[in-house]
């Protein structure tokens, strides 16, 4: 195991059993694992709550991290910076980059956390980004899952990145969302990142809607009433 924590934090991701079980064997020791918490600044905070150093690693219910990630050799955040993102592969429209990505954390920047729709934007100090690939994020497990992704994200990138991402590189991401089409459930994405940009724009002239992205009973009844009830849990 790395000097470094690790929590595994799921919601309701069908196959977060496995890889939970996956970041076990890579990490090389137990991984901590909260799951099911319902509000997503509350969930994160519980986080900083469950580890016993300041450093840890944080990985979604929905990511798979590459066999080949060396643990061993992370170095710990330099002062000022509260987290590192590595970038994670998109199954369904080849992008990659920090969405879904590994991140290395402190937990004292999550205890001072401010206020964002994109929660852990709101962490005090600096945010890195590390160029190496960790692993894919593995959201399309569900046509709902697969569509939540995509409007999510895509909401939040239209609305502008709290990231500080150039408007440019947000738009050529949200154009790549909407033509996902590989993997599975790409097409449901696709549809989400359409809806997302939508949303973002309707929602400009009331910026309190931006919070229902981090709703996931809203979110459910979004994606059932335009598509139906689809699988949305598995």
């Amino acid at each position: 195991m790395t000097g470094f924590d690790a929590v595994f934090l799921s919601y309701d991701e069908p196959m977060a059993d496995s890889l939970h079980s996956r970041l076990q064997r890579t990490l090389g020791g137990a991984v901590k694992r909260l799951h099911g918490v319902h509000g997503m600044r509350r969930a994160y905070r519980l986080c900083a709550e469950a580890v016993d150093h300041e450093q840890f690693f944080l990985a979604d219910g929905d990511f798979a991290l590459d066999p080949g990630f060396a643990p061993t050799a992370v170095e710990p955040l330099d002062e000022g910076v509260s987290m590192r993102v590595w970038r994670a592969v998109n199954p369904v429209n080849g992008l990659t980059y920090g969405y879904g990505g590994l991140k290395l954390i402190r937990r004292s920047a999550l205890r001072e956390m401010g206020e964002a729709v994109d929660v852990l934007a709101a962490l005090p100090g600096r945010v890195e980004f590390a160029e190496q690939a960790a692993g894919v994020t593995r959201f399309n497990q569900s046509p709902f899952h697969s569509w939540k992704a995509g409007f999510r994200e895509c909401a939040m990138l239209t609305r502008g990145s709290e990231y500080g991402m150039a408007d440019g590189d947000a738009r050529w991401r949200v154009e790549a969302w909407q033509r996902s089409s590989d993997g599975e459930f790409a097409a449901f994405a696709a549809a989400g990142a359409r809806e997302g940009v939508a949303f973002a724009n309707e929602a400009a002239r009331h910026p309190d809607r931006f919070e229902r992205l981090n709703d996931p009973s809203w979110l459910r009844h979004r994606f059932t009433t335009d598509h139906g009830d689809q699988a949305i849990s598995g």
